[in-house]
């Protein structure tokens, strides 16, 4: 086994058996709807049909980039796939730079086939453009599974704490800019879990990014999954010390949104429920990520994620009823809440 497909083995242990929540939470705390006793609407024709990159979603909802597709992960994305296909979600695959190592055109995943329905996004460590990988290498993760989008993720603070960390991020923009223009299909940039400023909001609007995934502060923390995988108290405790670091996926969106009214969003990072997914939409969001419920519910079966996605839709549903919005389109338009800290 590689060493890159050693430590993503280590990385999906370390999320399904240790404590490795940020120590900031979301922000949706500070936010509530206003109560309608009498919404004047009937429960069973509230549609959360949505739109995101032309392609359709039955929620929007989106099974947020967890492991790639090698062997080790082969399982978990298979059920991860069946689920999101069976409920007509969408779904983003972890980093599939391990598995371009020996790729072979003639060798695509299995992943689309049990997927043929949904939206489907590649992933690329966006600092590897630094590091050898040019459009081809962009080009051969969204053939190895079919996708509608390619994502690059951002993760400055993950590779500063990794022993084996690539951390020349200079340059980056130009090369990310020259991916968006030279690609065929859409290209999402996402954080992995400390949330993206307005400043590089705008930045990356101007690369000509499709979507801007924030993956905020208030879930997982790489920092503490690092934690967990030192290999010295000298650099546990260098990594324990981002705990509270990143920017809260609330903050995220609204910021970004006041100022860029016309990007599209997703909400990612701490996001749990169907409460918070709506709370997202009614900031400014498009699409809403959820990872590690997932991948604990894919660790057990299929089903199970099945059963997490139907909870999930059922809670933004009702919440939309007590609301008195109908349709996504008009719970956009709400206006939520604010309570003093």
């Amino acid at each position: 086994m590689s060493d890159i497909k050693k430590r993503k083995d280590e990385h999906i242990e370390i999320n399904l058996n240790r404590e490795v929540s940020s120590g900031l939470t979301t922000g949706f705390e500070r936010y509530c709807f206003l109560h309608q006793a009498l919404p004047e609407l009937n429960l069973s024709e509230i549609t959360t049909e949505t739109f995101f990159l032309g392609k359709r979603f039955n929620t929007p909802l989106l099974i947020s980039s967890m492991t790639g597709v090698t062997e080790s992960g082969e399982l978990i994305n298979q059920r991860l796939a069946e689920a999101a296909n069976s409920t007509g979600i969408g779904m983003g695959v972890g980093s599939q730079r391990a598995d371009l190592e020996g790729w072979n055109p003639a060798k695509r995943s299995r992943i689309r086939q049990f997927a043929p329905d949904i939206p489907l996004y590649a992933n690329l460590g966006a600092v590897q453009l630094n590091y050898g990988f040019t459009i081809e290498e962009c080009r051969k993760v969204v053939d190895m599974i079919e996708a509608d989008a390619l994502i690059l993720h951002l993760n400055s603070l993950q590779e500063a704490l990794q022993p084996e960390g690539e951390t020349n991020f200079s340059g980056l923009a130009e090369k990310i800019e020259q991916v968006c223009r030279l690609i065929e299909i859409p290209v999402i940039v996402k954080e992995v879990g400390w949330g993206i400023s307005l400043q590089t909001a705008k930045r990356l609007a101007g690369l000509g990014v499709a979507a801007i995934d924030v993956a905020g502060a208030g879930g997982t923390s790489w920092s503490e999954v690092e934690k967990h995988r030192a290999r010295d108290e000298s650099r546990y405790r260098i990594a324990a010390a981002f705990k509270n670091w990143g920017i809260p996926t609330a903050d995220c969106i609204s910021q970004i949104r006041e100022q860029l009214s016309d990007l599209p969003l997703v909400a990612s990072g701490g996001m749990t429920n169907g409460v918070e997914i709506a709370k997202s939409i009614a900031i400014g969001a498009n699409l809403a990520g959820i990872a590690r419920p997932f991948l604990v519910a894919a660790s057990q079966s299929t089903q199970a994620v099945v059963d997490k996605i139907e909870e999930i839709s059922s809670e933004l549903k009702i919440t939309m009823f007590t609301t008195g919005v109908k349709d996504i389109a008009s719970l956009a338009q709400i206006k939520l809440i604010i309570r003093e800290p």
